[in-house]
């Protein structure tokens, strides 16, 4: 049971980035000792930054953090790591050919004439797993290690270091259900043995399922702070955005078409010989969305790149309505209508010095309209263009002139999404579509997907996230070490934890 007295206490913590950008708008947060307290906000919310503050990793420009009601100041995260306070990343700081002692201890290792004792840093990692809930064999390489004990290390690595208020960063963005299971089942561990849990999340239904409180941002300021059991999921989303927001994904029933899109027997060795993909068989059909479930780097990412154009796989077949793909050409490809919306949009997805109207047009810059001599661009085609498509999938800017890197999350993935489908496309590799974003843009972007479907495009949709996956999938597939291992053609009767066996390799279907 949490105390009612505030451990932390972050009064009027303001934070305004030198380009002009407010972060956080005079916050008050305050979280209690031994309890997990949730923190939910849409992108750009301030959630994060207010974080990084607590961790030493950013300085506010206002305000003050008491703990225990004295008032401290944390310059640096060694500074934090005094005061007892630890943050597990999103993306792990692992060394990958360093085993998970190594790793635990780094930076602070115990020695014996004057080398890392190896026999005392196993033992210290078996003592804080027992301890903890938090198995892990001390002499294993990081590298051999799946993505939810990894995640393990990173919290081993907190606690060693004397943490007694851990940040967790949207720790279950990349687990499979057991894995999120076990996580909480090890943050409950810790609480009942007085650790304090900050949990950033953009998942609400893990907010009930394992806060005990959470606290609302919007608009770099704290809307306000909830006991879970007395706010429902649909409560909390419009706290988010500060409006209703649908949280049933509403589709038609399915009216599926012939194939567009077949692969058979892929086979894909990367550039260190390692097989990434093992003999995968797909079809897709038009008006469908077929999704694709797996812990992430089971092949799926490689998938879509090959699909894509962007790598050359090492064997198999790929048609599009009957034609063989162009392996390696994404202009070809994209011609025979494959769009893509890649995993990553910042490196991947748009040229962020670009404009939104440049970026709108990336692969079309010198055919009609747009071009009416070779080499010369009909700006006022261009603009309105844009024009039009910012009015339809509702980007957010004051001009279709503004560089792509100045927009949201969100606003950048409209801008993707709105240069992909624009070209009305007979396929659609849509990779981590929603990643990063908050319920609002989601909910967009899920909507998008789906007008697809309707109009007849074949949708292959790669998620880590599950639930979104059995909302949006007419039909499913799972992928574990580079294979198709299940494919459900009805998704009525399938539950997360049984699709969660076969993404970790305990289950496979035969045929």
């Amino acid at each position: 049971m949490a105390a009612e007295t505030p451990l932390v206490e972050m009064r009027g913590i303001t934070k305004i980035y030198p380009n002009g950008v407010v972060a956080n708008r005079e916050v008050d947060f305050e979280v209690r000792a031994g309890e997990v307290h949730a923190l939910v906000g849409e992108n750009g919310a301030g959630k994060t930054t207010l974080m990084k503050i607590l961790y030493g990793l950013e300085q506010p420009d206002g305000g003050q953090i008491r703990l225990r009601g004295q008032p401290i100041r944390l310059r640096s995260p060694n500074d934090a790591m005094r005061w007892g306070i630890g943050m597990v990343h999103q993306n792990f700081m692992l060394v990958p050919g360093f085993t998970v002692a190594e790793n635990v201890v780094l930076g602070r290792e115990p020695a014996r004439r004057g080398l890392l004792d190896r026999r005392e840093a196993a033992r210290i990692v078996q003592a804080l797993s027992a301890a903890y809930g938090l198995q892990l064999d001390p002499d294993t390489r990081i590298e051999e290690l799946s993505v939810g004990l990894r995640q393990r290390v990173e919290i081993l690595k907190a606690l060693y270091r004397g943490a007694e208020i851990l940040i967790l960063d949207e720790p279950t963005a990349l687990l499979a259900p057991q894995e999120v299971q076990e996580l909480f089942r090890a943050i409950r561990s810790l609480t009942a043995q007085g650790k304090t849990v900050i949990f950033i999340t953009h998942k609400l239904r893990e907010v009930r399922a394992v806060a005990d409180r959470v606290t609302v941002m919007r608009q770099g300021r704290t809307v306000g702070t909830f006991r879970v059991g007395e706010i429902s999921e649909e409560e909390l989303a419009a706290q988010m955005v500060g409006r209703s927001v649908l949280r049933v994904v509403e589709k038609p029933p399915p009216q599926a078409g012939p194939p567009v899109l077949t692969v058979r027997g892929l086979h894909y060795v990367d550039e260190v010989g390692r097989h990434v993909l093992r003999g995968v068989f797909l079809e897709m059909r038009a008006g469908e969305i077929l999704g694709i479930a797996g812990v992430e780097g089971n092949g799926q990412s490689e998938l879509v790149e090959i699909l894509a154009g962007l790598r050359i796989p090492t064997a198999g077949e790929i048609r599009v309505d009957g034609r063989p793909l162009p392996w390696g050409d994404p202009r070809r490809i994209r011609q025979m209508g494959v769009a893509h919306i890649p995993e990553d949009r910042l490196r991947n997805g748009a040229a962020l010095t670009a404009s939104i109207a440049e970026n709108l047009i990336a692969d079309r810059y010198f055919a009609p309209p747009f071009s009416r001599k070779i080499g010369w661009m009909d700006l006022k085609a261009v603009r309105q263009h844009a024009q039009r498509w910012m009015a339809a999938y509702d980007i957010r800017a004051p001009d279709p002139q503004t560089p792509a890197g100045a927009l949201s999350g969100g606003n950048l993935q409209r801008v993707i999404l709105a240069r992909e489908l624009s070209r009305r496309p007979r396929v659609l590799l849509a990779a981590q579509p929603t990643r990063g974003l908050d319920v609002g843009a989601t909910e967009a972007v899920h909507r998008f997907l789906i007008q697809q479907r309707q109009e007849g495009t074949a949708v292959l949709l790669i998620s880590a996230d599950l639930s979104e996956l059995l909302a949006l999938s007419d039909r499913l597939a799972v992928m574990h070490n580079g294979e198709i291992v299940a494919l459900f053609e009805d998704l009525r009767e399938v539950t997360e934890e049984e699709i969660g066996l076969y993404m970790l390799g305990l289950k496979r279907r035969e045929g």
